[in-house]
């Protein structure tokens, strides 16, 4: 499995595009603006701020099919190359235009609060603003909570302007779908259908490829969905939840976890540069990069995560846009948690979460300095 070179050989023009663009952003009203909420499930943090771990490039303790093929494509002796090599377009754009939280070597803090360390729970903190103990398991039912997409969806300048994309079916139960009143995509769920020979085409691909994971469709296939959808609905808050870096993490397959980081990366840049293609978001809107919960360390438990886990709080967290002052990596006494990132998804476009009267945690205030 091959990562998207179509990206590396166009990421020169990702940089002048998005340089050309930054300086005009601080011009657009709060209110005018749009944001995306992207989750790449289960990546460590480790992954995003040294790239691969040596020990793990190996058939023994990573899994890995091919050990030379793999480390001649992301191993590096210098840990900032290594980082770069498997994410470029993380430490070329958001790290050099935007702030990234979460890096313990540098003592910067980002870190779940719900202490079971697994989706559910996780997906409900950040959406909602706080942990909530009832949902102490990923089969819990429809959730009960009001998350900050459901809100944003009540207020009369978007609604109908809301969208969600989750590769787990689960997505569906975790937005409520049943109640909450915007579009979800979830799991295995064709997508919509207009006509177009190309929305066929993906809708059979959904319908006639052999599932790896029942309950989790493939990356790729979400990202041509939601960028369909992107393009013809506009909408101006939207979240997407890739799922591979965590179900290959839990086969204990390292050289996966390694490849679908590196795709999420460029599917991210992909998204960015439509959105700066597009009027109606160039140069006004902002994206939330994330992960749902971390992973243990060492040999073995890297491949792993939940309450008993050491590790598998701490987490990462990056934003990108007009409302966003360049700081790169945040450094020590930085500390920031999964519950503040659904205030900041709301501060980001100039609504206050805290108005909704479910006592969410407040916003991260460094991303929304501008």
């Amino acid at each position: 499995m091959k990562p998207n070179t179509s990206y590396s050989r166009h990421l020169v023009w990702y940089l002048f595009f998005l340089l050309a663009i930054v300086p005009a952003t601080g011009q657009v009203p709060a209110r005018d603006q749009n944001v995306v909420l992207i989750v790449t499930d289960g990546l460590r943090w480790q992954e995003v701020f040294h790239g691969a771990d040596g020990d793990l490039l190996d058939k023994e303790h990573g899994h890995v099919d091919d050990p030379q093929q793999i480390r001649r494509e992301f191993w590096r002796e210098d840990q900032k190359q290594r980082r770069q090599v498997l994410m470029p377009f993380l430490w070329s754009v958001i790290a050099n235009h935007g702030q990234i939280f979460g890096d313990l070597d540098q003592e910067s803090k980002a870190r779940v609060t719900n202490r079971l360390k697994f989706s559910y729970p996780g997906y409900n903190e950040m959406l909602t603003g706080k942990p909530d103990p009832r949902i102490d398991s990923n089969d819990f039912g429809p959730n009960p909570n009001l998350t900050v997409f459901e809100w944003l969806n009540r207020q009369p300048e978007l609604s109908g302007k809301v969208a969600a994309f989750g590769t787990w079916e689960d997505f569906s139960r975790i937005f409520n779908q049943a109640r909450c009143g915007f579009f979800v995509q979830a799991g295995w769920e064709p997508p919509v259908e207009d006509g177009s020979d190309a929305e066929r085409e993906l809708t059979c691909l959904y319908q006639t490829t052999t599932h790896t994971w029942n309950d989790l469709v493939y990356d790729s296939f979400l990202q041509a969905s939601l960028m369909n959808y992107l393009k013809k609905h506009n909408p101006r808050a939207m979240f997407v939840g890739y799922g591979e870096t965590d179900e290959y993490a839990h086969q204990g397959r390292y050289d996966q976890v390694l490849w679908s980081a590196h795709r999420v990366d460029a599917f991210v840049a992909e998204l960015w540069n439509t959105l700066q293609s597009i009027p109606a978001y160039q140069g006004n809107t902002s994206i939330v990069l994330t992960t749902d919960h971390g992973r243990g360390s060492g040999l073995t438990a890297w491949s792993d995560h939940g309450r008993n886990v050491d590790g598998a709080e701490d987490i990462w967290i990056a934003v990108l846009g007009p409302r966003t002052a360049s700081l790169g990596v945040l450094g020590k006494g930085t500390s920031v948690t999964q519950g503040q990132i659904a205030s900041t998804v709301a501060a980001l476009i100039g609504y206050n979460f805290s108005k909704s009267g479910t006592n969410p945690a407040p916003a991260i205030v460094q991303a929304i300095q501008k």
